[in-house]
């Protein structure tokens, strides 16, 4: 009843206040005491060297990042705006799609004059991939479009070259790649085909007689559709076709195609449409190409795996079709690195922006005449958004070891490389969706608002689901290695050596029947929590399929009646090996308050997979159990609560790269700032 008469009162008092005539009769505005804006700083403790933070979970090149910040914050064509007092940079989404691709193809110019470009593709050392990467990330933070037009030229259509061509090949379109002066794109999906690439349907034939190969779009459904670059400013492609030669199909080759001259006219034969407008991405102009027997230098084949001599005989020395298939889809691995790790940097931005907000909003009070709470101070905000925090530190640690695992590459680790990142490139970008929803979310109404960048990340970012692996599908290809390395185990009646499976090897784990606290954040119990559910769906997968095969079904199709299973395992697997990343980055650390915080948000990370319903579903916890987790888990989180602040600041983000609600955004929503 007092609450009821309270809300009575402040609504009668805003009712009384007579409208201004004119404004040289507006009252000056107030504060109210509860709405006063006060920076988190002030009373907010870190307990631990954020500087020490950061550099761990960003892992490598801190310095040349934050270089990279700084040559973005000094140029106008970043679009640099003022709200509330602060300068932000962030792109102009309101601008027509044709005026971002030109900002885009700017910025990159900006970029490449002052050297960020240098070496990319001409060095080879490792130090060279680490700091290409952490450019990529940095540039991810300011738009998703700059980074994806950069990653179709530097990943796709270079990485072509380096994987799949041979010296000539690199000694001819390497450097001048490096230099823009061609600027290159990646023409493997068709209208007709994306995931299934073995069956594109662009075919290419050989002539003897004139020693070139003859590029045809045989149908509509052949045409090359979603081609970064192609529609504006591409002069060059990667071609994936079908290479038929004396009427034989020897499977999907790659070939090197001009498909504009230096002036940027189309090439003849070569018809480019463009792909329209996309919910995000509006930067990167997508095309649609169509080759009309278009002729090549036999040289354009990029024949590391298999070549043609000037006589027309098809030589390869793969001689397994699925193996030479195989080798074709290398540089995709490199986007997919790529990929994941840009995504756990949107996270990362979502999270700084939402629990700084979470920091200064207030929503209701408890009591009459108090101060309303702070939105962190709630539970269930916390619980909204600290697990989602400790989530992303689990992914950082996960993308560092992708990114170490891909720059040390051997012929050995190939496959491992292929699993781990199809499984992380899967798993981080549904992750950033779920965060940038959840923070959207918390932020109210403002996090609708573009200048606040939550709500338009999503949409820059919805794509990463889908592209560079269709994420079910990717998640289907972890799940069949899995099977094929149980079935290889038995088969030669050895132990486990690969892919993180070495824990089968060991007695079953056991869940004690009652889950007290000190257990659940024992990280050894969290580890064979996660190994139980991994390993038990490994077996129920491997049982599930095989009785489909006794039925008599083919292979694949007793792996398409086990998708459910195949699902959970691939998720589990997932789960499993970014928690070791997170132990192993931990065990790095000297025992103090960093270790400590960093231990609450491993057990955090730990026992939010332990929610996962297959722990329910088959057997791995009781339902008593699962409610000493969800316990557990809101008591980490208010643990957790008095380092929010120091555990985003952490992530080393410029003030400009966040946005207004993450700062004073009374001042940002302020009648002056509407004035300016």
């Amino acid at each position: 009843m007092d609450r009821a008469f309270q809300r009575a009162k402040i609504l009668t008092n805003h009712l009384l206040q007579s409208s201004p005539s004119s404004p040289a009769q507006t009252p000056a505005l107030s504060s109210n005491a509860c709405l006063n804006y006060s920076p988190p700083e002030l009373s907010e403790n870190y307990a631990f060297d954020i500087n020490e933070m950061r550099k761990l979970i960003d892992g490598h090149h801190v310095e040349e990042r934050d270089w990279l910040f700084g040559l973005i914050r000094q140029s106008k064509v970043f679009n640099p705006r003022v709200s509330g007092g602060r300068v932000f940079m962030s792109p102009n989404y309101n601008q027509s799609m044709e005026q971002q691709r030109e900002m885009t193809w700017k910025r990159i110019v900006y970029l490449q004059e002052r050297g960020v470009f240098k070496g990319w593709l001409t060095e080879k050392e490792e130090e060279v991939e680490m700091r290409k990467f952490a450019c990529f990330e940095v540039l991810g933070i300011f738009d998703h479009s700059i980074s994806i037009k950069l990653g179709v030229h530097f990943f796709l259509w270079s990485g072509a070259i380096q994987f799949f061509g041979t010296k000539h090949h690199h000694d001819k379109w390497l450097r001048d790649t490096e230099n823009f002066l061609i600027k290159g794109c990646f023409a493997m999906t068709e209208l007709g085909h994306g995931s299934n690439v073995r069956s594109i349907e662009t075919v290419t034939t050989y002539d003897s007689n004139t020693g070139e190969f003859v590029i045809n779009t045989p149908s509509e459904s052949a045409q090359k559709y979603w081609i970064g670059g192609a529609a504006k400013h591409a002069t060059h492609t990667i071609v994936f076709s079908q290479l038929n030669i004396n009427g034989t199909n020897q499977g999907v080759h790659a070939f090197i195609a001009q498909i504009r001259d230096a002036d940027g006219n189309i090439c003849p034969n070569i018809r480019i449409a463009d792909c329209g407008h996309k919910i995000g991405l509006n930067g990167v102009d997508n095309g649609r190409i169509w080759f009309d027997n278009v002729r090549v230098p036999r040289e354009n084949l990029l024949n590391s795996v298999a070549d043609v001599s000037p006589d027309g005989k098809y030589l390869s020395s793969i001689k397994d079709p699925d193996q030479r298939f195989a080798a074709f889809l290398a540089p995709l691995t490199a986007g997919r690195v790529n990929i994941a790790v840009t995504a756990v940097y949107q996270s990362k931005v979502g999270l700084a922006i939402a629990i700084r907000y979470a920091l200064t909003r207030r929503a209701f009070s408890l009591k009459p005449n108090e101060p309303e709470v702070l939105l962190l101070d709630y539970p269930s905000h916390q619980r909204r958004l600290l697990p989602l925090l400790a989530k992303t530190y689990a992914m950082s640690f996960a993308a560092n070891y992708l990114k170490m695992l891909y720059v040390k590459r051997t012929p050995q680790s190939s496959k491992t490389i292929h699993v781990v990142s199809s499984s992380f490139k899967a798993t981080f970008t549904w992750n950033n969706m779920q965060i940038l929803q959840e923070c959207r979310e918390a932020c109210g109404g403002q996090g609708l608002k573009t200048e606040n960048r939550i709500g338009q990340l999503k949409g820059e970012y919805d794509v990463q689901s889908t592209f560079e692996g269709d994420n079910n599908i990717l998640m289907q290809q972890v799940s069949k290695a899995l099977l094929a390395e149980y079935v290889a185990a038995q088969k030669r009646n050895k132990a486990f050596q690969s892919l993180g499976l070495e824990h089968m090897n060991k007695p079953y784990p056991v869940i004690p029947s009652q889950l007290a606290s000190t257990t659940l954040r024992c990280s050894q119990f969290q580890m064979d929590a996660l190994c139980l559910r991994e390993r038990d769906l490994l077996n129920r997968f491997v049982a599930d399929v095989s009785q489909y095969q006794a039925k008599g079904e083919s292979k694949a199709h007793a792996f398409i009646m086990s998708y459910q299973l195949a699902e959970d395992l691939g998720r589990a697997f997932s789960d499993r090996a970014i928690f070791q990343t997170f132990v192993e980055a931990e065990a790095t650390l000297a025992s103090g308050s960093l270790k400590d915080v960093l231990g609450k948000l491993r057990s955090l990370y730990a026992l939010i997979c332990l929610e996962d319903v297959a722990f329910l579903r088959y057997g791995c916890l009781s339902v008593d159990n699962a409610a000493t987790v969800r316990r557990e888990i809101t008591k980490i989180c208010s643990e957790l609560r008095p380092h929010a602040l120091a555990l985003v600041s952490s992530f080393g983000i410029p003030d400009a790269f966040l946005s207004p609600i993450a700062f004073n955004w009374i001042d940002a929503n302020s009648w002056s700032s509407a004035q300016h």
